[in-house]
């Protein structure tokens, strides 16, 4: 894989699951790398099991993804001791906590959802990017699902905030490229976690993505191998790296966008 040298990444949820193989796997390639969540103790033990396998400069820095005080503050100290944010990982967010329909969730659990992954992309988003701009440019990942490109009759929530999350994606690529700053939106597939292991819809469930490929993936994306590929969706597991490296996107391919009905529709 690339190597990683130079790269100052930020994982936002890298305490546990996916944001800890990603803080792992980009610190074997390289770069250095801080991780954020809201837990400081399990966080500083994570980074520093890191540090000690990897021998890559690491950082813990707690802070709640939604509080935008918190983040700037993380983003501050992270600049100070790192250096600018190269590659940022908006990894963390929640999941709705009862698999039901929308008018039976609890409201305020419903909102909470939505809003670590939408205000928690946007927050840190913000707060990184205009030093990465000063820096000459970089990129954002953002964890996607699938369940962001269709509806969901069990996790609305979490459908209705991956869906919010990829058009902070597109709108990343849009008002960045020319500054430098590509956006993608990677989806995981399932990965055995604690999380997922927990939901009902994957009970019994004995394929998972393997970690392993979810890394690669992010690493071709930090070292550049598929800026051709900004502002669109890709899936972990699935997707051949090798092709999309050799491919090009044409035209709306791989984002988020209406299906017309037909050729007279209006909207097509």
């Amino acid at each position: 894989m690339a190597d990683l040298s130079g790269t100052v990444a930020l994982v936002t949820g890298a305490s546990a699951g996916i944001g800890r193989h990603l803080a792992q796997g980009l610190a074997e390639r390289g770069a250095a790398v801080a991780g954020l969540a809201r837990s400081a103790d399990r966080l500083s033990t994570a980074m520093d099991e890191v540090a000690a396998a990897t021998g890559a400069r690491t950082l813990a820095v707690a802070a709640d993804v939604t509080d935008a005080a918190a983040v700037q503050a993380a983003v501050d100290r992270v600049t100070a001791e790192l250096g600018p944010v190269t590659l940022l990982v908006n990894n963390a967010g929640s999941i709705d906590a009862a698999e039901v329909p929308l008018w039976e969730a609890d409201p305020d659990q419903w909102w909470q959802v939505v809003e670590s992954q939408v205000h928690g992309p946007f927050l840190v988003s913000r707060a990184v990017v205009p030093g990465m701009i000063a820096a000459g440019g970089g990129r954002v990942i953002g964890l996607a699902s699938g369940l962001g490109t269709r509806g969901s009759a069990e996790c609305s929530a979490y459908s209705a905030g991956k869906s919010g999350q990829m058009r902070i994606t597109e709108g990343l690529h849009l008002a960045g490229a020319e500054h430098g700053v590509r956006a993608f939106d990677l989806a995981p597939g399932v990965i055995d976690t604690q999380m997922t292991r927990a939901m009902p819809m994957h009970a019994g469930r004995t394929e998972w993505t393997r970690p392993e490929d979810v890394v690669a993936f992010a690493v071709a994306l930090a070292a550049g191998e598929l800026d051709q590929w900004s502002g669109r969706f890709f899936r972990a597991g699935v997707d051949d790296l090798d092709l999309l490296r050799a491919t090009a996107p044409e035209g709306e391919a791989r984002q988020l966008r209406l299906l017309p009905y037909g050729p007279d529709d209006p909207l097509g």
